[in-house]
C-alpha cells in the first residue's frame, strides 16, 4: 500500500496559505463553498489558454475579491481593460455579489506545475508521443532553475489496450519534507482512447531560502522576487 497524500493539502495551514480566505456560519458555509467552485470552473473554462494555475478567493461582508495568477494576463485584461470589466460583470451575474478582480502575472510558466501539467495534457490530446512529451517537459522545467521535477502519467498510454502508469523524474523531490516548497499540478488529457491523468511535482527549494532571497533583494533596493500585480480593477 502506498502512503501518498496531495502535497498542497499536506502543507496548507502550515507553510502554504489557503486558496479560499473567508469565514462563514454553518448555514452559509456549503453555499459559499459551491460558489467558490463555480467561480473557479467558470474562469478556467472561459480563459482556457490564458494559463491560470491558481485562483484565490477572499470574501468580505459585501464583496468577493478574486486573485487570478496568470501566465498570459493580456488575454484577461483585453484592450483598455474591457475584458476585465466584462468578466467582472459575468461573475456578478453568476454569484449575485459585488466582485473585484486582481490579476497577478507569473514570470516563468515552466516553474508552475499546474501549467506544465496542462501543457503535457494538451500535447497528448494532439496525439504527441508521451515519452517525447515527458522528456521535453522535464528539460524545460530543469532549465527554469528548479531543484527537481517529477512527472507521472496514468491511462491508456500510446493507445494501449491496458492502462498503465509511467513516471519520470529529474533532481530531488522530498515530498515528506514540509519546509520544501513542492508545487503540485494535475490535469486530464481527453484522448480518443480515454482519459489520461497527468501529475507534476516541482521542487522550488525551501521556504526559508525564498524568504532569504526576498530579504536580500529588499536590502539591495530591488523588488522581491514574487509575482507582480499587473492590473487592479
Amino acid at each position: 500500500m502506498g502512503q501518498k497524500t496531495r502535497p498542497t493539502g499536506f502543507r496548507v495551514g502550515i507553510v502554504e496559505p489557503w486558496r479560499s480566505r473567508w469565514y462563514a456560519s454553518k448555514k452559509e458555509f456549503g453555499d459559499l463553498l459551491v460558489e467558490d467552485f463555480q467561480i473557479r470552473k467558470f474562469i478556467k473554462k472561459k480563459y482556457l489558454f490564458a494559463g491560470i494555475p491558481k485562483i484565490e478567493i477572499e470574501r468580505t461582508r459585501d464583496q468577493v475579491i478574486v486573485h487570478l495568477h496568470c501566465a498570459r494576463p493580456g488575454i484577461i485584461i483585453g484592450r483598455k481593460g474591457q475584458e476585465v470589466d466584462r468578466l467582472k460583470g459575468e461573475l456578478e451575474d453568476l454569484t449575485g455579489r459585488r466582485m473585484d478582480l486582481k490579476i497577478i502575472e507569473i514570470n516563468n510558466a515552466n516553474r508552475s506545475s499546474q501549467l506544465v501539467a496542462e501543457d503535457i495534457a494538451q500535447q497528448l490530446e494532439k496525439r504527441a508521443s508521451f515519452r517525447r512529451t515527458i522528456k521535453r517537459s522535464l528539460d524545460q522545467v530543469m532549465e527554469a532553475g528548479v531543484y527537481g521535477v517529477k512527472v507521472q502519467l496514468s491511462g491508456r498510454l500510446g493507445g494501449a489496450e491496458m492502462s498503465r502508469c509511467e513516471k519520470a523524474a529529474r533532481g530531488s523531490i522530498p515530498l515528506s519534507t514540509l519546509q520544501a516548497h513542492i508545487d503540485y499540478g494535475f490535469a486530464q488529457a481527453m484522448t480518443a482512447q480515454g482519459v489520461i491523468g497527468v501529475k507534476v511535482w516541482i521542487n522550488l527549494g525551501t521556504y526559508a531560502e525564498e524568504e532569504a532571497t526576498d530579504g536580500a533583494n529588499a536590502k539591495a533596493g530591488q523588488a522581491p522576487q514574487k509575482p507582480k500585480k499587473t492590473h487592479k480593477r
